[in-house]
């Protein structure tokens, strides 16, 4: 059997199509990821997932999702309870740090049970971006908050909530989004701290967890480190600072390829993230031209790359007992009770 490519690929609606089952054949994306586009009620997601997972022959691919709460939040009422953004676990660490921890650990851990009864194995969590004054609302209440401390413990205990329930999380945006001054979908993002600054902020929560097995990169350019290229398509950074200064040897996947920080063609994009570091390439609308440049220009996985990915595919565990009743009544009291 030919060995998976070094992509993860959406799709266009509620169920792929003929034209889309016969390129995820052919090319053998690693995983796939959904966006609300994909979604409508759990039977239709269930089929969608595993009609994914039939076309490459892989019933254990990976299949992510971003389900913080909040604004980003892919599946909604009535079919998931609507869940507080990453803000608000910061505000309840504020007041009570136990409380704070064990509402940031349920929440991750409902979110395991909403996602996993549909097929869904890899969540994009936790957000270990550490804001900073007049930073784009692009993260925003996405985040823990402005403490390193404070997001390093919360991004810990989302992190443990998710494998707890049987999936595994993707701490992103590595490393680190929280200075980012425009949205990064929109326009690229020039950070001029030094690396000083960085390394004591915003590099903190991400060498605290460098030991999760999957990050997502983070689109914007850090003048101190390489002025000329976003951390996604740039060696010095992947190289220097996400593999050395914060040691994080995991299965590193690329923010959306898609992005308009990110410049070129699609195919050059991919290509630029591939030659950059990344080990696996992020497509996420299903506009199947776009699909078609960047698989064009992505490889099989070999070498680090594959032993990486190899590493993330073994680390599911299954579930613990948590009885969902009772943790969903214990984190919205601990959500209602603790007042900012």
């Amino acid at each position: 059997m030919s060995q998976s490519k070094a992509i993860i690929l959406g799709c266009a609606g509620l169920s792929p199509t003929k034209d889309e089952l016969a390129l995820y054949r052919e090319e053998r994306p690693w995983g796939f990821i959904l966006f609300a586009r994909n979604l409508s009620e759990p039977e239709q997601i269930r089929d969608l997932v595993a009609s994914l997972k039939d076309a490459i022959g892989r019933p254990d691919a990976p299949v992510l999702i971003d389900q913080e709460g909040g604004r980003v939040q892919r599946i909604r009422a009535p079919h998931v309870e609507a869940y507080p953004p990453a803000a608000r676990l910061g505000e309840i660490y504020e007041i009570d740090r136990g409380a704070g921890l064990r509402a940031a650990w349920l929440m991750s851990r409902l979110h395991a049970f909403d996602l996993t009864r549909l097929g869904i194995t890899v969540n994009c969590l936790p957000v270990l971006d550490v804001l900073v004054e007049g930073s784009t609302q692009a993260i925003g209440n996405r985040s823990y908050g402005r403490d390193p401390a404070a997001v390093t413990a919360l991004g810990t205990a989302a992190s443990e909530g998710l494998k707890a329930g049987g999936m595994l999380p993707v701490m992103k945006h590595i490393p680190g989004h929280g200075r980012a001054l425009v949205d990064s979908h929109h326009d690229l993002p020039i950070v001029t701290a030094s690396i000083e600054d960085l390394d004591a902020q915003d590099f903190a929560p991400f060498r605290a967890l460098k030991d999760e097995v999957m990050a997502m990169s983070a689109h914007l350019v850090f003048t101190a480190i390489d002025p000329d290229r976003p951390a996604t398509t740039s060696p010095k950074v992947i190289d220097e600072i996400i593999r050395g200064r914060i040691g994080f040897e995991g299965l590193l996947l690329s923010d959306d390829s898609s992005m308009n920080a990110l410049k070129g063609t699609l195919g050059e994009r991919a290509a630029d993230i591939v030659a950059g570091g990344c080990d696996i390439v992020l497509h996420c609308n299903g506009v199947m031209d776009e699909m078609k440049q960047v698989v064009a220009k992505v490889p099989e996985l070999s070498g680090e790359s594959l032993r990486r990915a190899e590493t993330a595919g073994a680390a599911f565990r299954p579930a613990d007992a948590t009885d969902e009743r009772a943790a969903r009544a214990e984190f919205w009291a601990l959500v209602s009770e603790a007042k900012a």
